[in-house]
């Protein structure tokens, strides 16, 4: 039966492909006209054509506001319902009485929430190029962690400043009261609010493949049209990319469930692929939802935060920097940083950064703050890009309509 499906599904594809207003055309000069078309829209970015992009930038800004404008005005009742609703949040956190520290305690919760899910959804959601919230985050904040629990003997930072900033406690614990658990217990709701935002981050590919086989159309989108092309060309494929990707197709069709699972649970590059797969065989919402955040938000999670915080234990630490020293000529000079850096942050979580000499920026916290500032800017110049892109396609498809009705 999926042997059947999966011709059928070819036919349709090439059969889409020749079809061109009614009439079958040549499907190599349909292909070129695509191509041609793409790589003009790839050409339309800041540093090649910088006022033609913040042109396309503002009016693709305009279009998506007047279109969410026309889909608010005609869902009045849930406007009108989410402004009642909101109204009586506000009220509840302005006025005073004795539920304000309940309101309190939600309030911090919520916004810790929705910090992780937001900086998960950025890493995955396919804006711009991606924000690798992970590494420039999430990772950090568990290293922080397992440095601060091994220097303190102990997981029971004060709140507040935790998790804004970490500082050992007051009262002394016996050595050796850490464990591998106790960090992973520390750092679980983080680390689980990141995974769920991932999972909510691969939802678009498989809603606009679900889309596009329900209505017939085929949309313009780069990654569909490679799947679509994937599967015409499966029997023929060589390279491993593509035997990649076809593997990757095949579990999830195949497997259903925990194929999904599967390529969730691992760093995975292609599952956007899985998400499209899914979106194209009408595999039902929850089944491909519920794997990807069972996979993404447990079962990787998991195994990522175990490796930070081994490749951050105390030992594990001490015999890098003691590695670095070891390297010939350059290693002494190249070790004393690390050390200064340690010794800080050590002073600090034992709130010691306060006394004696003011002390200088560390080159390695300077150079990972501009590191996090320059790929931050690059995520918003690719973002940029992208939606003076998605004008550029909007122009394109207006002008070969025209030209399908002359």
């Amino acid at each position: 039966m999926a042997e059947n499906g999966k011709n059928c599904d070819q036919r349709c594809v090439a059969m889409n492909k020749e079809q061109y207003n009614g009439n079958f055309t040549d499907p190599s000069s349909v292909n070129e006209k695509k191509r041609r078309d793409r790589e003009e829209r790839q050409n339309i970015v800041l540093w090649r054509q910088p006022l033609v992009t913040l042109q396309y930038f503002s009016l693709e800004i305009l279009v998506i506001l007047k279109e969410w404008t026309s889909r608010l005005w005609h869902r009045q009742s849930v406007v009108v319902s989410f402004l009642l609703l909101l109204a009586v949040l506000i009220a509840t956190y302005y006025v005073e009485g004795a539920h304000q520290q309940y309101v309190q305690r939600i309030e911090k919760q919520f916004l810790l929430y929705a910090y992780w899910i937001g900086l998960g959804i950025l890493s995955s959601v396919g804006l711009g190029t991606g924000l690798h919230t992970f590494l420039l985050y999430l990772g950090p904040h568990i290293a922080s962690v397992t440095l601060a629990a091994y220097e303190c003997n102990s997981v029971n930072f004060p709140e507040p400043p935790y998790p804004d900033q970490i500082i050992c406690p007051d009262e002394e614990s016996t050595e050796g009261t850490i464990s591998l658990w106790s960090i992973i217990s520390k750092v679980r709701i983080e680390a689980c609010m990141w995974g769920i935002g991932t999972a909510i981050g691969e939802l678009p590919p498989y809603f606009m493949a679900r889309a596009a086989r329900l209505s017939g159309a085929e949309p313009d989108d780069e990654d569909y049209q490679e799947f679509e092309e994937m599967l015409e060309h499966a029997e023929t494929a060589q390279d491993f990319a593509s035997r990649a990707k076809l593997a990757v197709q095949n579990l999830v069709q195949k497997v259903g469930f925990f194929g999904i699972l599967a390529c969730a649970s691992i760093p995975n590059p292609l599952f956007d692929l899985a998400g499209i797969t899914c979106g194209h065989f009408l595999v039902p919402f929850w089944t491909f939802f519920g794997a990807t955040l069972i996979g993404k938000a447990i079962i990787k999670m998991h195994i990522q935060k175990i490796f930070v915080i081994i490749t951050f234990s105390k030992h594990i630490v001490e015999q890098m920097v003691a590695f670095i020293g070891a390297v010939p000529g350059i290693g002494p000079s190249l070790q004393k940083p690390f050390q200064e850096y340690l010794e800080a942050q050590r002073q600090k979580l034992h709130h010691k950064s306060e006394t004696g000499a003011p002390q200088g920026e560390n080159w390695l916290s300077w150079m990972f703050e501009k590191l996090v500032v320059v790929m931050v800017c690059y995520f918003i110049l690719s973002i940029i890009n992208s939606m003076a892109q998605s004008y550029a396609k909007r122009i394109q498809q207006r002008l070969n309509s025209e030209e399908k009705t002359k």
